[in-house]
């Protein structure tokens, strides 16, 4: 199997080739991931008995986390656009933020939801939001997913109750959980404003297939297809109670068992679950329907479905190529190449950067870099409650850098915004270089002042 530094060049000319494949030679996303995949296990020296296998479960383990929830969205959103409620609720929010902030509403927005769920079912949740707000406002479509998209990613990575900070905790023996939240909150604010400074000043210059669309017909002309729009309670339901659950279901699992241990945290914990949460989703969006028919209990639902199935195929493809990764050394060798820096708080930030970088999930790169450098808080002088909770923070900031093809994130945000892949890069992968610098530096900063 390949060692050392050659890892680095397999990983390297993997992200060529994608952006390449798809970009300049315009072959569908699917086969490049798969195409990749492959290059990367064989050049990796893995076992060829074994590449199937891998591939086969990286596709099938991403499609076990979040299959359901983008096919449950798609057909919410479907509902949505279809019923008019889409359009109720961007007028609603709009009233509160103005025609003139469509991406500062998205990004407080995403920095809210994504606290109790996780960054890739809350962009899939307001998705059809995300949308027709584009359309009133007449904005990018690529900068408002933009602004939502680092909005969600933000806390994501900073704040419990999502998996990450909350292992990255556990593994670093800090129990004060409160600070930690408290703390993350404040950093991930710096994040979410380069993010939104970034949607506005940069994204907004590209288009999305779904731009190119709307330009077809005008927002009062789609007002007009639904006459009576739904009341904003209706509207708002699909999207805000799966929140709801999530949260409560979150909250449930919180140390010190804030429901209890009975039956009443189980059945919070059961409604909770993303898939579950999404699925009672769609049940409040069939309240949306104007009638119980083949149209819409057939047509609609099957729009859904066939929307949901290319991002399926494409993120499960992600899903590949990150399974692959997995299976190599890649990861190990960055991560035990960086222990020996003298770098202070900066040395969690660029372990837990490259093995997202490497790995592609944030949980894993927040996971493993606590694990890594827990032994070595005492020579780093962070082995403090406050230097712990900066610890978390730094490991956070590099677990959002950056989200590329080997992200199921990445392939989310791409296919919903309506993205090609060379477009993402540009926007999406950089957005978040760019939120993972600004959030090191945030904490650099409290350093300075809290040690």
């Amino acid at each position: 199997m390949a060692q050392g530094p050659i890892l680095v060049v397999i990983l390297l000319a993997a992200i060529i080739f994608i952006v390449l494949g798809t970009s300049k030679l315009k072959i569908n996303a699917f086969l490049v991931l798969l195409l990749a995949a492959y290059g990367v296990a064989f050049a990796s020296g893995l076992k060829a008995a074994e590449i199937g296998g891998l591939v086969s479960k990286g596709f099938g383990d991403t499609l076990t986390s979040i299959g359901i929830v983008i096919v449950a969205g798609t057909i919410i959103g479907t509902i949505l656009e279809k019923s008019g409620a889409a359009i109720k609720m961007a007028e609603v929010i709009l009233k509160l933020v103005g025609d003139k902030r469509p991406t500062i509403a998205m990004s407080i927005i995403g920095y809210i939801v994504s606290i109790p769920v996780f960054c890739d079912s809350g962009f899939v949740i307001l998705s059809s939001l995300n949308k027709t707000l584009a359309k009133k406002t007449k904005t990018s479509l690529v900068a408002m997913s933009i602004a939502l998209a680092t909005g969600l990613y933000a806390t994501h990575t900073l704040v419990p109750p999502t998996p990450g900070p909350i292992a990255a905790a556990a593994n670093l023996k800090l129990d004060n959980l409160l600070l930690v939240i408290v703390v993350g909150m404040i950093v991930a604010i710096p994040s979410v404003i380069v993010g939104n400074i970034f949607a506005n000043k940069v994204a907004s210059k590209y288009k999305s297939t779904e731009d190119a669309e709307k330009d077809s017909r005008t927002y009062e002309e789609e007002i007009a297809r639904y006459g009576k729009l739904p009341s904003a309670w209706k509207a708002f339901s699909p999207i805000v109670m799966p929140i709801v659950f999530m949260a409560l279901g979150s909250i449930a699992k919180f140390p010190g068992n804030p429901f209890g241990e009975g039956a009443f945290k189980n059945f919070l914990v059961f409604l909770g679950t993303p898939v579950n949460a999404l699925l009672l989703g769609v049940a409040f969006a069939f309240l949306l329907l104007p009638k119980l028919n083949e149209e819409t209990l057939n047509g609609w639902i099957s729009e859904g479905l066939k929307s949901a199935a290319i991002i399926l195929i494409i993120t499960g493809a992600g899903g590949s190529l990150g399974g692959v990764i997995k299976a190599t050394p890649i990861g190990a060798y960055i991560g035990e190449s960086l222990q020996t820096l003298n770098v202070g708080i900066f040395l969690p930030f660029i372990i837990a950067a490259a093995l997202k970088t490497a790995q592609g999930s944030s949980t894993v790169s927040l996971v493993t870099t606590s694990a890594i450098v827990f032994p070595l808080l005492p020579s780093m002088g962070l082995a403090t409650d406050i230097g712990k909770v900066l610890v978390v923070m730094a490991i956070g900031a590099g677990s959002m850098t950056v989200s590329h093809a080997n992200d199921s994130y990445f392939w989310v945000v791409s296919q919903f915004g309506g993205m090609d892949v060379k477009t993402a890069y540009k926007t999406q992968t950089v957005a978040t270089l760019f939120q993972g610098v600004v959030t090191i530096l945030t904490v650099f900063i409290l350093s300075l002042i809290l040690l």
